[in-house]
């Protein structure tokens, strides 16, 4: 079988040796229906069409990145800006912005081609085949189609809010203009949906590709998720916010809860003890059918922009074989600061230095220090791939999308179970798990036993404690703003970070011996290896920094000279100015306006070629006039 990353690639004008056969026309709707689901292989190869999208630039960068917007995690783009990805990050997209076009087509073209294959296998002879084998291979397939399916349903509702919904093949003189379906009524339809088919699913074990098939752990997840966004708050077109009645809401917690713990008993597994390790290896093509990762895109070479625009800084140049990186958005200091200096995933989230070559030398790369408004996203590096993917390399890095990881359905369960009974026992050990993995075990007792003995006190202070701990765990994997969303907290979470990030301004210029947070980052490199001072919980600069010593770089090794030297760089203090008492202006760029607009209107507009081709759709409600 042809793998599912191989046809991910085809359409982004990357071909590849022993690929032709991609090029032909696989989609279902072109083919003779009979006689594509006759035989296993080409009911295969019609189903690993709908893998397609995800390759598309509608999702890699604009549905799965751009859109998935600012949160108190994140930060970026430009609200002055014109451009279309800065339009959505600013809330002041228009009908006409090209990314939003881009998003909406892969979404409706990918639920195009689930339809057909759904159709196709539920006709299919081999469907309910005699043979064990052949009809477990179809159930698979099938599962596979009603899982993508449900989840580009998800991300329309989180992006425009009612949309016209289509749930059979098209066939010529079908209405396919069709008006805004409820909301709810698709993301009940779409858990029912997977309710049914994820029992005939197989394992990530028993799939060829593993985490990088959709498999039942997925889809088991994904009800859990959908039932969690069905169970709560959204933006309607009037601009108030409104949450699904008391009985949905219970009735959906209980299914979160449920398939949550239908998986931990199913398919439990033990976290990795390594949270740095599970990213690399997806750097470096690893894919374990049985750890965190539940399903993750796949991409190959040429594919996907992960650890280009999600992901640590690596300058490109001939003379290094990594290619180029970066990132879009960085970490704000609010959410630096907000981790424990002992939570292990802090220097796996956030990154503290840059990755550069500098003009006219022979060196391969230097690191040096980030500035306060440029933490990356340390998960992801094209430095990490062992051998480098080429130095020509940008946006195709190859690297894999996480889309579910096990500690999420260890969290989901913890909150369904804390909005149904309150913080119990079991929601506290879904809880434990997840920390324990983030602790050395000498810590334990403070910092998992005593901080969950804390937080347990309520059924609201154990919320917020998920709220926290899903910030700490997934940072960078952009799930936050869904999560905002749902919970109903997106704009006291926003003001809550701009408000941090002032405070952390205003006690920088104070030039407070005692303060928390270091007015200066200190680094030396030794070897083209940084070292990070770990005192940027104080204004205590490293033993021996002597500040009228001339650093100098050894362009030939990449040391710092004098070799004990430490350079160091404003942190802290770039919040704010002592001379003009005015705060970092990236808090009116990215952030106002997301604390102007009350509720957030995170609801993007159809775009204008739908509206023109369509005959019932208008933009209409959300403030929009086009």
């Amino acid at each position: 079988m042809k793998t599912i990353k191989k046809i991910l690639i085809i359409l982004t004008a990357v071909l590849l040796s022993g690929c032709s056969d991609f090029l032909e026309p696989d989609s279902p709707s072109t083919f003779d229906k009979v006689l594509v689901y006759s035989n296993l292989d080409d009911a295969r190869k019609a189903t690993n069409n709908i893998y397609v999208q995800f390759g598309q630039d509608g999702y890699r960068t604009r549905l799965s990145i751009t859109m998935q917007g600012i949160t108190d995690i994140m930060t970026g783009g430009d609200k002055s800006s014109t451009k279309d990805n800065y339009q959505i990050m600013a809330l002041k997209a228009v009908s006409s912005n090209g990314d939003l076009a881009k998003a909406w087509t892969s979404a409706y073209t990918a639920i195009k081609d689930c339809n057909f294959v759904i159709e196709g296998l539920s006709n299919s002879a081999l469907f309910n085949s005699t043979d064990p084998a052949i009809s477990a291979e179809m159930h698979q397939l099938i599962g596979e189609a009603y899982t993508i399916r449900a989840f580009w349903y998800s991300q329309l509702v989180y992006n425009w809010g009612d949309v016209p919904y289509y749930r059979n093949a098209p066939v010529a003189g079908d209405n396919f203009d069709l008006p805004k379906t409820d909301r709810n009524q698709i993301l009940s339809e779409m858990i029912d949906d997977l309710r049914a088919a994820e029992t005939g699913m197989k394992w990530a074990s028993q799939v060829p590709q593993s985490c990088q098939q959709v498999n039942r752990e997925y889809a088991i997840g994904m009800i859990a998720r959908l039932s969690l966004q069905r169970a709560g708050y959204y933006l309607k077109p009037d601009m108030t916010k409104d949450v699904a009645t008391p009985a949905d809401r219970a009735a959906y917690y209980t299914i979160a809860r449920d398939y949550s713990q239908k998986l931990m008993t199913l398919k439990d597994r033990p976290l990795a003890t390594d949270f740095a390790q599970i990213f690399k290896n997806q750097c470096n093509r690893i894919y374990p059918s049985e750890s965190d990762m539940l399903f993750e895109v796949p991409f190959a070479i040429g594919a996907g922009e992960v650890g280009y625009n999600v992901g640590m800084n690596v300058a490109s140049s001939d003379k290094h074989p990594y290619g180029k990186g970066g990132h879009d958005y960085s970490m704000p200091l609010s959410y630096f600061y907000s981790f424990d200096t002992k939570d292990k995933r802090l220097p796996a989230t956030c990154g503290l230095y840059d990755l550069t070559n500098p003009a006219g030398t022979t060196l391969t790369l230097i690191p040096s220090a980030v500035s306060s408004t440029g933490i990356a996203q340390a998960k992801w590096s094209v430095a990490y791939v062992e051998g480098g993917n080429g130095s020509s390399v940008t946006k195709g890095t190859g690297i894999n999308w996480p889309m579910m990881r096990y500690s999420d359905v260890l969290l989901m369960f913890a909150e369904a179970e804390n909005e149904l009974n309150g913080p119990t026992q079991a929601a506290k050990d879904a809880l434990k798990r997840v920390r324990q993995r983030a602790f050395d075990s000498a810590n334990w007792s403070t910092k998992v036993d005593d901080y969950i003995t804390t937080i347990s006190a309520s059924k609201a202070s154990f919320l917020k404690a998920i709220v926290d701990e899903r910030a700490w765990e997934f940072g960078g994997e952009l799930l936050r703003k869904n999560d905002l969303v749902r919970w109903g907290i997106y704009e006291d979470k926003m003001l809550e970070t701009v408000n941090k990030i002032k405070a952390i301004g205003d006690q920088s210029i104070a030039n407070d011996p005692n303060s928390i947070y270091a007015n200066y980052i200190y680094w030396r490199v030794d070897n083209k290896k940084i070292t990070i001072y770990d005192g940027l919980n104080s204004n205590t600069p490293p033993p021996g920094y002597n500040a009228n010593v001339t650093v100098t770089t050894d362009i030939s090794t990449g040391d710092t000279l004098p070799l004990d030297a430490w350079q160091r760089s404003d942190w802290s203090n770039k919040m704010k100015s002592s001379t003009t008492g005015l705060y970092n202006t990236f808090l009116d760029t990215q952030y106002s306006p997301y604390i102007d607009s009350t509720p957030i209107r995170y609801i993007q507009p159809i775009p204008s070629g739908t509206i023109s081709n369509s005959a019932i759709l208008v933009n209409d409600g959300y403030g929009f006039t086009n």
